[in-house]
């Protein structure tokens, strides 16, 4: 089949379609480099640009948009909005595999080719490097990008969508803003956006209850530095301290600020950008979708399900099939008045936003502190459009995103099972993203970075995925650790062992119940900054065996035949100060000693990798068995077992120091 040339594919696209999509403004189109790995794969195609939409506010699909009722609207009384566009696609749709892999972006990013191609990561790829060994290409998929996030700033690339501030007729809307910040070195001034965001300007820079505090900890009482100590920028979007601010304390600033997006139209963008190729599937050849999101973006797609977006305007599934990958337990600011979409919740940076939000389940729980029941998936049960799920959160998220209290009861005292249309695995001994980097070095930790990469399980899960939604074959079992197995324990009943200079941590990450005000629930309005900060839910995490590794879940072969212990915390080194809190994201790699003698010089109690392995040879042949069942169970290919076992290899040789 000729490809259709770049006009007539506009006009197709273009098409006014119910679902919300006005036009597609096409600004690329141009061959994608083949990767030499994947010869087998279809030619493929890159189509950059613009996406714009116009929803009806009366419909019932859009009426839990935040604020919608207060956007300002056409003169057709829809409300207009646009998103940067990006999709890799085959030249001709009749060699897809008719789904669509659609990445929800990471603060403007795009790294799927990175988890799934083990490219380098870009947000523009091109080069052979960027592009990877093509796995995604050889199976067919389509992907896509749409930015969602209205304050990712215009760079580097980055996806960006456009949204309009609510407004009382004429007159601008007010309310609060809150800012924290924890600085790892001694400066004189701070940002009020998360990061590089875009920012909610302080109203007015002399409003007499500004208010600037600092503290030491999470938890610890909050100390008013003087308002004539310090001052804002010109644009009032940056606090300038000239005593300076302090490396490892906690500062936050509550303000008024004006002109709030419609933050929850970022949703209804994903939403019908989806349901439109779904719709054009002669054109496009798109006939299911799967959507995949990690952290951010995991977390956005849980807020999605919970608010009913998978429901498009006509009624019908938008994604068949979700996977939020470490997400933990959390939502974000995704659908509310002044909502900062980039903020989260750490350990210790970005501190009691609206993330870790009740309910955590996909069925409804009774919260003990609001009586409410409810579940995660609700609204998609009650509309019919609940898709396939898959949950994936590694070691880092039990310990900093609070990813038990999604399969336990509220209460954590017993196990509470997934639906049968979910599957949660947990990846053992990783921090908050696939190890990509080797050798691991320390930046900002006390412990050598964690250097598990565990993206050939993410290759098997998405194709076990894709199946459950092509033809119904059930995916691999659910993995994660349990209660009733004795897995699943509080922070004290961790066994792990005493290793030198190694501290394990004395507090993680907890989910506290929080209040914003009486209308944040019902209309996103939050009138109390900081809010007032209830008990926590209880938070457990995966036991450990005598090396540390935990004992639970899709255990790696470096798991199964260690050459080191592998951790989902790392503290913070003390040069950057706060030495007893986790270091955001990061996990850890505690190499073994390499024979008897260097352990019992170093006083480590794990048996050294010569009185494991008689030689590398021995060492790769009980990796080959680990992989071989890892096949069987099908959480990794077979067809990469070989690529598994030489990775391995390289490990052996950089630890034994034989490289």
């Amino acid at each position: 089949m000729r490809p259709l040339p770049l006009l007539v594919i506009a006009v197709l696209l273009c098409r006014l379609a119910f679902a919300g999509v006005v036009r597609i403004e096409v600004t690329e189109r141009s061959d994608v480099l083949p990767s030499a790995a994947a010869k087998d794969a279809p030619p493929y195609e890159r189509i950059v640009g613009k996406a714009y939409f116009a929803v009806d506010p009366k419909l019932p699909a859009n009426r839990s948009i935040s604020d919608i009722d207060l956007a300002p609207r056409n003169a057709a009384g829809l409300v207009e909005f646009s998103s940067d566009l990006y999709i890799l696609q085959p030249k001709d749709p009749t060699r897809g595999n008719g789904t669509a892999f659609f990445q929800v972006a990471n603060r403007g990013r795009k790294d799927l080719l990175m988890l799934f191609n083990r490219g380098t990561t870009s947000n523009d790829p091109r080069s052979a490097a960027e592009i990877g060994d093509g796995f995604l290409f050889a199976q067919g998929f389509t992907l896509v990008w749409l930015g969602w996030q209205f304050d990712t700033p215009n760079q580097d690339k980055l996806l960006t969508h456009t949204a309009p501030a609510a407004r009382n007729g004429t007159q601008s809307i007010t309310g609060l803003v809150r800012a924290d910040f924890v600085p790892d070195e001694r400066s004189t001034q701070i940002y009020v956006a998360d990061r590089n965001h875009l920012a909610y300007a302080v109203a007015n820079p002399n409003d007499p209850e500004l208010v600037l505090t600092v503290r030491d900890r999470r938890d610890s009482a909050r100390r008013t530095i003087p308002r004539a100590q310090w001052q804002l920028d010109a644009k009032r979007e940056n606090v300038i301290l000239p005593a300076g601010f302090e490396p490892g304390k906690i500062y936050e600033l509550v303000y008024k600020a004006e002109n709030p997006v419609l933050v929850g139209l970022g949703s209804a963008a994903i939403r019908d950008l989806i349901s439109h190729l779904k719709q054009e599937r002669a054109t496009t050849g798109i006939q299911r979708a799967i959507a995949m999101g990690s952290s951010q973006s995991g977390r956005f797609l849980r807020t999605f399900l919970y608010f009913g977006f998978n429901e498009d305007e006509k009624g019908a599934r938008v994604f068949d099939a979700v996977w939020a990958h470490v997400a933990g337990a959390g939502r974000g600011s995704f659908n509310h008045r002044f909502a900062q979409p980039s903020r989260d919740a750490r350990p210790f940076f970005n501190f009691f936003y609206p993330t870790d939000m009740f309910p955590f389940t996909d069925t409804a729980q009774s919260d003990p502190f609001t009586g409410r029941n409810e579940g995660l998936l609700d609204r998609a049960t009650k509309s019919g459009t609940r898709p396939k799920i898959f949950y994936t959160n590694g070691a880092y998220e039990y310990y900093g995103r609070t990813a038990s209290l999604i399969h336990t009861s509220v209460d954590g005292s017993k196990d509470f099972p997934p639906p049968p249309d979910t599957r949660i695995y947990f990846i053992p001994g990783s921090q908050h993203g696939p190890a990509t980097a080797f050798p691991p070095v320390r930046a900002g930790t006390q412990n050598l970075a964690n250097s598990n990469d565990y993206r050939w399980a993410l290759r098997s899960l998405l194709l076990g995925l894709n199946r459950w939604i092509v033809d119904g074959t059930e995916p691999p079992v659910s993995a994660y650790p349990r209660l009733a197995n004795g897995q699943l324990v509080p922070l004290t009943e961790v066994r792990f062992p005493r290793l030198p200079g190694v501290a394990f941590p004395n507090r993680i990450h907890e989910a506290a119940s929080l209040q914003y005000g009486p209308d944040f629930r019902s209309k996103g309005i939050v009138t109390i900054e900081p809010p007032s900060v209830g008990s926590s839910y209880p938070v457990l995490l995966p036991q450990v065996d005598a090396d540390g590794n935990e004992t639970s879940g899709i255990r790696m072969p470096w798991l199964q035949v260690p050459l080191a212990t592998y951790t989902g915390w790392n503290l913070r080194a003390p040069s950057i100060s706060a030495p007893a809190e986790l270091f955001s994201f990061a996990g850890s790699t505690i190499p073994l000693a390499r024979n008897r003698n260097e352990r019992a010089a170093n006083g480590d109690s794990r048996p050294s990798i010569a009185e494991r392995y008689p030689n590398r040879d021995a060492y790769l042949a009980q990796v080959r068995a680990a992989v071989r069942n890892l096949a069987a169970e099908r959480y990794v290919l077979a067809s990469d077992s070989d690529a598994i076992v030489e990775q391995a290899g390289g490990l052996w040789d950089f630890w034994t120091g034989s490289r």
